[in-house]
């Protein structure tokens, strides 16, 4: 189980953002925030299946230009991308040139427009999934979860690709589903907080 690292200013954090610079503000201003935006929930569903098989460390340097790539993660947009523009993403140097990575994007990027139509936003869906706070695992001590396995095999039933029970619970952790903080990380009652007063799409 991660434990926490006293940062600079003198305050603990989870230990993983003391590994790369980088971290540090991601770990302080987003991860754990819970987040009901649809395209913000799209974007990081897609980064954290280009991160499979990958470090986070590499995904996040590149995320400017993955949003530069894939028109800010606009669903919308690239629902409509073709043969020619996968070739001019297998060609990006600023991006993960994985075909299989990219075919998936652009296809969820459809299974996404469907959902809308379907739930009334991608926000509505995903926070069903958000656990009972009493059965969850202690913080960072698991890789996934019931939640996630359920998640990942209804976006699996709906055609959805590169959205295994991994990539879904990483998902969960970053979008504030799970508030997967370390106990006394002082990001950890900012999330709580932050979580207690957003009101769940419906």
């Amino acid at each position: 189980m991660s434990k926490t690292v006293v940062s600079k200013d003198g305050k603990p954090r989870c230990q993983w953002c003391s590994a790369a610079p980088e971290f540090l503000p991601y770990h302080d201003k987003e991860w754990g925030f819970p987040v009901k935006d649809d395209i913000r929930l799209f974007e990081k569903l897609c980064l954290e299946s280009f991160q499979s098989g990958l470090s986070w460390r590499t995904i996040l340097a590149k995320r400017e230009n993955f949003r530069s790539a894939f028109k800010g993660f606009d669903f919308n947009k690239i629902a409509r991308f073709k043969e020619p523009d996968i070739e001019r993403l297998l060609k990006d140097e600023g991006i993960v040139r994985h075909r299989g990575k990219i075919e998936a994007v652009i296809n969820n990027a459809k299974m996404a427009k469907q959902m809308v139509k379907q739930e009334g936003s991608l926000a509505i869906f995903f926070w069903r999934y958000e656990p009972d706070e009493k059965s969850l695992a202690e913080p960072q001590s698991v890789s996934t979860s019931p939640e996630s396995i359920a998640l990942s095999k209804e976006l699996k039933k709906r055609g959805w690709k590169f959205v295994g029970p991994t990539t879904a619970y990483a998902f969960m952790q970053a979008m504030g589903l799970v508030n997967d903080h370390v106990e006394g990380c002082v990001s950890r009652t900012k999330v709580d907080s932050r979580r207690k007063k957003f009101k769940r799409p419906k």
